[in-house]
Parts: structure tokens; sequence; C-alpha cells
């Protein structure tokens, strides 16, 4: 039977996460207490950095799942690390989805880890593989919203609680967007495993293509407003009134 064995060193947390983390901590700190001088650079350097965090987390939870599921490959591909340079495609897994934030507010991971899915023994896992990644989004979104409806937020400058409700609407954005079966996307990897072989064969050539695809169709004004209405339903869900995540997104947009 096959082992999930990695070296030590093979997920040891790397300094470049490490970096990013502290970076989120400090502004999240300036951003909580009111201390800084400009709170739009703040808040963008925090959600900025929070998002990045979840990046690297939803990547990892690809990762670690891959792992015990049979492909023993994942800790020599410094997947464990949570290092987003470590990534197949540095450029879709973290730049484009920052500008794909800056660009629109929408929260869209890319594909980043490359897992030996022919280690993989079963549909079930292959699955669940896929869904880690969302589902990672989903419990980030649950945290970014507890403080809302636990209250916790009296006293706080609204600065810090807009910056957090914007920081939910990407997560939650990010989770619906990745669980549609389009090719490329997570959602499409969950099914994938119950294609038929033909039905894969066709689709193939329109993974690499998928997450543009879908970001177009949100340029598309009747498509971007339905798209939005269910991320704001969701959000009011959580707690959270989703005018505080567009004053969030006007403040991460500080030059504009």
């Amino acid at each position: 039977m096959t082992t999930a064995t990695t070296r030590h060193s093979d997920r040891r947390i790397s300094p470049v996460f490490i970096g990013i983390v502290a970076v989120t901590a400090v502004t999240g700190w300036a951003t909580w207490t009111g201390f800084a001088e400009k709170p739009g650079i703040a808040v963008f350097l925090f959600v900025t950095g929070a998002w990045i965090v979840s990046l690297c987390l939803h990547e990892y939870a690809h990762a670690r799942t891959a792992l015990h599921s049979g492909d023993i490959t994942i800790g020599a591909k410094g997947y464990l690390t949570l290092n987003p340079l470590k990534y197949t495609h540095a450029l879709l897994s973290i730049v484009l989805p920052v500008i794909f934030v800056i660009m629109g507010g929408i929260g869209l991971p890319g594909g980043a880890v490359f897992i030996e899915r022919n280690r993989i023994q079963g549909r079930w896992k292959r699955s669940l593989i896929s869904a880690a990644g969302p589902l990672t989004n989903v419990l980030f979104a649950i945290a970014c919203t507890a403080p809302f409806w636990l209250d916790a937020l009296d006293g706080v400058p609204p600065v810090f609680g807009f910056a957090l409700a914007f920081l939910a609407l990407l997560q939650v954005s990010a989770a619906l967007l990745n669980f549609l079966p389009v090719p490329g996307l997570d959602g499409y990897g969950v099914i994938e495993p119950w294609l038929s072989h033909s039905v894969k064969r066709q689709v193939e050539p329109f993974a690499p293509f998928g997450l543009l695809f879908v970001f177009a169709l949100l340029w598309l004004d009747p498509v971007n407003k339905a798209f939005f209405d269910v991320v704001d339903a969701v959000l009011r869900g959580l707690g959270v009134d989703p005018s505080y995540a567009s004053f969030g997104w006007s403040l991460y947009r500080f030059w504009a």
C-alpha cells in the first residue's frame, strides 16, 4: 500500500509564506487600531496579503489531500511548504487572482499544483482533491464573517469591518466560482472522474481557457449582476451587510 511519506524539509513552512502572513498581520493591526495614517493603503496591503494567504491555503489543501490519497511526489515539489513560488504557474496562481481583485473585486484563484492523478486510486478521492481547495475558501469566509455574527466589532474602527467584509466577499465569490463545473476550475475536477472517457477527451482542449472564459463572462452586466446578487445573498446569510463589502472595495482601490 502507498504511504504518504515526506521529508521534514518538504513540509517546513516557507519564509516567503511567513513574510506574507507578517505583512497581513501588521497591516491588519494598523487597520484594526486606526493607526494607519492612510487607511486605504493599509486596507490594500491587509486584504491583498490575506487573499494571497488564502490562495496558498487553497492550494495546500489540494496538495495535502492528494498526498494522503496516494500522490507521494507532492512533498518533493514543495507544495507542502505553502510557498507560492513553488506552484506550477506562479502567474496564474498569484498574479492573476490579485489582478482580478483589483479590476473587478472578484475572488478567482487560478490553477497551481500539479497532481499526478494516475497515482490516485478511486474516483471519490480524485473528487475530494478538487473539492478541498474551494472548501478552504468556505472556511475562510466563515472565519472572516464570524466577527459580524458574533458582534465582535464593537468599538473597532469601521474601516476594519469594511476591509473584513470585502475579504469575505472575495472568499465567497472564490468558493462559488471554483465550484462551477467549468473545465479548468475545481468544480469540473469534482465531476471529471465520473465522466466517460470520450466526454473527457472532448472537454480537455478547453481546460486552459476555462478561467479566462468565466472572467470574461463576468464582465457582461447581466451575468455580473446575477452573480453578485448571489454573493450578496450569501453575505447576508453570514451576517454581513453587502454595503460594507462595497465600502471595503472602495477603500482597497485607494488610488481611484
